[in-house]
């Protein structure tokens, strides 16, 4: 009989040759890869394709200022029928109530209530823009007559006596007439107070 150490010896290249063979076969699959390949990258793509779908329109990005914490309605579509569009030369088609030739601009005086101040206003500029050139914080959302962020309340009577809206959306007659209107589309066609931040 065989010593085993003479065995294992005699085993030795054997095992050896079976550890290189192993190693060798790893490593050469290792090298070849299993064939798979990741898919190609279309996000951009489709981005892009989602953006062209989506028609651009002017509507501005909502105030940090707004009652509510912002406007969260959606985008206003662009050139609906029978709405006014761009003519071919860049000017507006249609007027609108601050469509007034500066030789015929008039001034009032409107109280700003929760101000505290009487201040006189142009015609041909909607209450919210001139209160905000007054340095005042009023709240705002679109700024487009879509939401009620920007209502005010003129206590004389029905707004419409005092002020000229330029496509406001939201209020009803009701409404009108207990004095609410909406500030960034409202033009001055009288002297009044209005309470800013009074939605009804």
């Amino acid at each position: 009989m065989l010593n085993p150490l003479i065995a294992n010896v005699a085993n030795a290249p054997a095992i050896v040759l079976a550890v290189i063979a192993t190693l060798l076969v790893v490593l050469v699959s290792s090298l070849k890869g299993t064939g798979w390949e990741p898919a190609t990258d279309i996000s951009d793509e489709v981005l892009q394709r989602r953006a062209a779908a989506v028609p651009e329109t002017e509507f501005p990005e909502p105030g940090n200022r707004s009652i509510g914490g912002g406007g969260g309605g959606g985008a206003i579509p662009a050139g609906g029928e029978g709405e006014e569009g761009e003519l071919e030369d860049g000017e507006a088609g249609g007027s609108g109530p601050g469509d007034i030739p500066e030789d015929e601009v008039e001034y009032f005086e409107i109280e700003f209530v929760k101000q505290g101040e009487t201040v006189e206003l142009s015609n041909d500029e909607p209450i919210l823009e001139q209160g905000e050139d007054e340095g005042w914080d009023l709240p705002y959302a679109c700024r487009q007559g879509q939401c009620v962020s920007c209502a005010g309340r003129i206590a004389d009577g029905p707004s419409e006596d005092f002020v000229e809206h330029d496509n406001q959306q939201m209020l009803e007659d009701a409404e009108i007439d207990d004095g609410y209107t909406l500030t960034c589309v409202a033009y001055p066609r009288d002297s009044f107070s209005i309470e800013t931040g009074e939605a009804p």
